[in-house]
């Protein structure tokens, strides 16, 4: 069974109750010290959850498709303009090809 912790709205004094899944939030419960029963308040915590290693998010299992890239943003889509060129044009340059033969599309970099 779960354990919740519950607040005293009068002292600020937290408990901490045993209850199942079903059971519904407590609003009163006496209190340890003296028995009167008193209202009681639920505080929620964190979850205690820790995602180690690859795949937890969304770009890690996907493939290298067109529909992976958001639609909103300029730095993402250029980035993937810059790196999809690169593969397409040759590495080097052919002895015989001319400064006017490369595509016009490859991003050059100021020296």
């Amino acid at each position: 069974m779960p354990i919740y912790v519950y607040k005293f709205t009068d002292t600020g004094e937290t408990i901490e109750v045993h209850q199942a899944f079903t059971d519904d939030a407590l609003t009163e419960y006496p209190h340890p010290s003296d028995g009167a029963v008193r209202a009681v308040k639920k505080v929620f915590q964190p979850v205690g959850v820790t995602f180690k290693g690859g795949g937890f998010y969304k770009t890690d299992s996907r493939g290298g498709s067109s529909s992976t890239t958001p639609s909103t943003g300029t730095t993402a889509a250029s980035d993937t303009s810059s790196t999809a060129t690169p593969a397409a044009a040759p590495a080097t340059p052919s002895p015989s090809a001319t400064p006017s033969s490369t595509p016009s599309s490859t991003p050059s970099t100021p020296a």
